[in-house]
């Protein structure tokens, strides 16, 4: 399917939906079970083309792995840290997760490895991270841009007892490091900094690894993370994919309609639920009921333009100027530089597809981050940029309009694979 035509969605009283697994919970959860001594079951898995490069790339690299599409479980046998196959060739794809995950694993670990990853992969920061790995002895060749995948990783003798690293450009590298951390016979102190040291990723890491078994300690600016033999779980439940199903609750003020989607609740690890709070104060109701929340916009006839720091729900950031442009007034959307470092540079494609819909927005640097005007969308095709994130928030503008062609729609399946299909079932 090279495009997607969203049809008008008009006059839909209330949307049940169930959305795949967390990609981010997936991702750390196949890294803690592949590091643990345990055999774990893990239930609940999102199977998408990242999560998919990450279990792939563990089966090169010798490990048991058992996956059932079905009934969305996988079950891995830990190894306490223990890679099998030691010189093994991987492809992480375009999955950041795995990319940053997998090569400081396999760094601590010891071995020679190749890294193959996506065009896309290939272009995305890597030099903060590498440049840590290189000072601990690990050494590179790189079979392109110097500091980017590809690249032959040797690594014997690591010597690391505490790193600093900024998470400007991407929380990814501080979480890589802490949970392989562990593998250290010294454990490894991670000194955070930058303005997401204390984002909702790095929160989301540190409790997954307390609930796998490892006790990070925190210090002054960062944690320490001591060496644990021994860790892991039988059994780990993976949430729904809050990122996910914010495209179908930003729907309730949009549509004026109500949206629940299955076994989401409050409570939830991951950082976009702050999302529903934004959705509260543009008029919406919020509901943790028993089978998930509920987000009530029946009522409204109208929701304000917004001014919101993004910070730590960014992946928001593109369904939030999906709707901006049909509030009572403009918003702005702050703090979120970081996007620009992502699958795409975010900030300019949202600003150039916006533009091409007629809608008057910008940059504004002050704020780190664009001002969104509201305004009459003109039918035009939205170009992807082949980032899932852009082609599902901007679908919603689609649905408000009628306006509206998703080109490349199946960049869709790096984390959300029937996201089209439960959108033809709304009609």
């Amino acid at each position: 399917m090279n495009q997607y035509h969203v049809k008008k969605l008009d006059h839909i009283k209330e949307i049940k939906v169930q959305v795949p697994g967390s990609k981010s919970i997936t991702n750390r959860a196949l890294l803690l079970a592949a590091l643990s001594s345990r055999r774990c079951r893990l239930h609940g898995v999102l199977f998408s083309d990242d999560s998919r490069a990450f279990l792939d790339s563990l089966t090169k690299l010798g490990f048991e792995v058992e996956a059932d599409e079905e009934t969305k479980d996988v079950v891995i046998q830990g190894l306490g840290g223990r890679i099998p196959n030691n010189r093994a060739s991987i492809n992480v794809r375009s999955a950041g997760t795995a990319a940053r995950f997998l090569t400081v694993m396999l760094a601590l670990a010891g071995g020679e490895y190749e890294l193959q990853a996506s065009p896309q992969m290939c272009r995305r920061p890597m030099k903060q991270l590498l440049d840590i790995l290189k000072e601990a002895g690990v050494e590179f060749v790189f079979q392109g841009e110097e500091d980017h995948f590809p690249f032959v990783m040797k690594s014997q003798s690591v010597s690391m007892k505490e790193v600093q690293i900024d998470t400007g450009i991407s929380s990814q590298f501080a979480s890589a490091l802490l949970m392989s951390g562990a593998l250290l016979k010294e454990g490894l102190t991670v000194l955070l900094s930058g303005d997401r040291a204390e984002g909702s990723y790095i929160k989301m890491t540190l409790a997954m690894m307390e609930q796998f078994g490892i006790k990070p300690h925190k210090v002054e600016d960062g944690y320490r993370i001591p060496n644990t033999n021994a860790f892991g779980l039988e059994e780990y439940q993976v949430e729904p994919d809050v990122s996910g199903a914010c495209y179908f609750y930003a729907m309730a003020p949009l549509l004026q309609t109500d949206v629940t989607v299955k076994n989401v609740h409050m409570d939830s690890l991951q950082g976009d639920i702050m999302f529903l709070n934004i959705l509260k104060d543009m008029g919406c109701t919020v509901t943790d009921e028993s089978d998930g929340v509920k987000i009530a916009g029946s009522s409204l006839a109208e929701y304000p333009g917004m001014d919101i720091s993004m910070k730590d729900f960014s992946d928001q950031t593109m369904t939030m100027a999906a709707v901006a442009p049909f509030a009572k007034g403009p918003t702005l959307i702050r703090n979120i530089g970081h996007i620009r470092y992502q699958e795409t540079d975010r900030i300019h494609a949202i600003l150039t597809e916006l533009t091409r819909m007629g809608i008057k927005c910008e940059e504004v640097l002050e704020h780190d981050g664009i001002r969104i005007m509201p305004g009459a969308i003109k039918e035009c095709a939205v170009e992807t940029y082949e980032d899932h994130r852009m082609a599902m928030a901007f679908t919603l503008s689609g649905l408000k309009t009628g306006k509206i062609t998703i080109m490349n729609p199946e960049c869709c399946r790096k984390t959300f694979e029937n996201y089209f299909e439960l959108i033809e079932e709304l009609y």
